[in-house]
C-alpha cells in the first residue's frame, strides 16, 4: 500500500511540476501571442480574427520548441511527426480561442482584450491536456 501511495505521489509531483514548467512556457506564448496580435491589429490593421490567428500560430510555435525541450524533455527523433501533432492541439485550440472571442465579443458585446483573456484560460488546459496525452504521450 505504502508502494502504491509513493509511486501515486510521485506521479502527481511530476503531472504539476510538468502543468507548471508549461504554465511559464505558456506566459511567454502569451506574450508573443497578445503582442503580435495587437501589432497586427492595431499598427497594420489586419483584420482581428486573422491578427488573432497570426498571434496564435506563432506563439504555438514557440511554444512547441520551449515545451519540448523544457516541459517534456522529449527525446522523441520524430520531430516533424511530433510538431505537428502539437500544432494540431494547437489548431483545434485556435478554433476554440475563436469561437470564445466570437461569442464574447460578436454576441455579448465584451471588449475583445477581455475576451481573449477568457479564451487564453480555456485554451490552456485544453493544449496542457492534449498534449500532455497525445503529442508527447506521457
Amino acid at each position: 500500500m505504502r508502494l502504491l501511495f509513493a509511486i501515486s505521489s510521485f506521479f502527481e509531483k511530476a503531472f504539476l511540476l510538468r502543468f507548471l514548467r508549461f504554465c511559464v512556457v505558456g506566459v511567454s506564448g502569451t506574450a508573443v501571442d497578445f503582442g503580435l496580435t495587437w501589432l497586427c491589429k492595431e499598427i497594420f490593421k489586419i483584420p482581428k480574427f486573422i491578427a488573432n490567428a497570426i498571434g496564435f500560430v506563432v506563439a504555438a510555435t514557440s511554444n512547441y520548441i520551449l515545451n519540448r525541450i523544457w516541459t517534456w524533455g522529449s527525446t522523441n527523433e520524430q520531430v516533424g511527426v511530433e510538431y505537428v501533432k502539437f500544432f494540431a492541439v494547437s489548431l483545434i485550440g485556435l478554433g476554440l480561442n475563436t469561437l470564445i472571442i466570437y461569442l464574447f465579443n460578436e454576441k455579448l458585446k465584451w471588449n475583445f482584450y477581455v475576451a481573449k483573456v477568457i479564451a487564453t484560460g480555456v485554451v490552456m488546459m485544453w493544449n496542457f491536456l492534449a498534449n500532455n496525452f497525445f503529442t508527447f504521450a506521457v
